[in-house]
C-alpha cells in the first residue's frame, strides 16, 4: 500500500463528490424500503387491534 498525503485524499474525495453515480437510485430504494416497512407494520398490527364493545 502506498501512502497518500491528506491533500491528495481530499482532492480524491472532492472529485468523487462531483461524480455522484447511484445517489438518486439509493434514495429511491431507501424510500421504498421505509414505505414497505411502514405498510407491513400497519398490516400486521391492525390484526391485533381489539374492539371494546
Amino acid at each position: 500500500m502506498e501512502h497518500n498525503p491528506a491533500a491528495a485524499w481530499l482532492a480524491q474525495t472532492a472529485d468523487a463528490a462531483q461524480q455522484q453515480g447511484a445517489g438518486n437510485l439509493l434514495r429511491i430504494v431507501l424510500i421504498v424500503m421505509l414505505l414497505g416497512c411502514a405498510l407491513t407494520a400497519w398490516f400486521l398490527l391492525r390484526g391485533y387491534k381489539r374492539k371494546d364493545d
